[in-house]
């Protein structure tokens, strides 16, 4: 099962924002069992979201994590591009609408807003695409959405972390099962990349794990990371690669 994850926002682009959440999303889904083959960014325009989907989908991952673009500002456009890119009407959730209204409602009666009243700019954060899922939002205004188009899995999401993360912990990820990937860290005490490349490559070819190799510098160690199914492929590959005379530590 493989998935992709979508950014959007201006300001990923211009660099004014670091685009933490990407890194978050595909750690939290390599760890449910997802190969993570690509990450996007775009700005905030309907056509290059709607493009950027629409490219995803032909590849037809398992799952599809968008994140940003929910409030309630001119270029907060995410849920009408999700819903030109999947053929789908924008649909007024009167439940979500409820759930902006208790929101906004909490925050005038601590005191951090001056009106509490439904605006425009508020009810368009309760439009979701026809057919949609509403994520519930315990962090925020603005409701997520979940979607099974053509056998994919699209989870759409706040872009304020705060808000991505608790919607993704507590919505999305038990909406993916029960799947682990085991990751196991190690230092291979060898000074040269080059020189363990080709029992990577060996290894890979005969044992169902995937292989990250980080370079500590011309010294003593070189980082690997084995992924795997089971604790039982994982130990089989560093056996094997202790064979041809690499020898570990664990940890980093």
């Amino acid at each position: 099962m493989f998935a992709e994850v979508l950014t959007i926002g201006d300001e990923l682009l211009t660099g004014h924002t670091v685009d933490s959440n990407s890194a978050y999303i595909a750690q939290r889904l390599t760890e449910k069992g997802y190969w993570v083959r690509r990450k996007t960014t775009v700005g905030d325009d309907v056509e290059e979201i709607k493009t950027v989907i629409r490219e995803i989908l032909s590849r037809k991952p398992s799952v599809l994590i968008i994140s940003g673009g929910l409030g309630p500002t001119h270029d907060d456009v995410t849920m009408l591009a999700v819903a030109e890119a999947l053929g789908r009407k924008l649909i007024l959730r009167e439940d979500c609408l409820k759930r902006i209204e208790e929101f906004y409602r909490e925050l005038y009666e601590k005191g951090l807003i001056d009106d509490p009243k439904l605006n425009e700019a508020r009810k368009k954060m309760a439009y979701l695409p026809e057919g949609a899922e509403p994520l519930k939002n315990t962090e925020g205004a603005a409701p997520g959405a979940y979607i099974e188009h053509e056998g994919v899995k699209i989870f759409v999401l706040p872009g304020m972390p705060r808000e991505m993360k608790a919607m993704l912990e507590n919505e999305v990820l038990p909406k993916l099962g029960e799947r682990k990937f085991i990751q196991r860290k190690l230092l291979a005490e060898i000074t040269d990349e080059s020189k363990l490349a080709p029992i990577l490559n060996e290894t890979l070819k005969r044992f169902p794990v995937k292989i990250h190799s980080s370079p500590k510098g011309f010294g003593k160690y070189i980082g690997i990371i084995l992924f795997g199914e089971d604790e039982e492929s994982i130990e089989k590959a560093k056996k094997f690669m202790e064979e041809k005379g690499i020898r570990f530590e664990e940890g980093w």
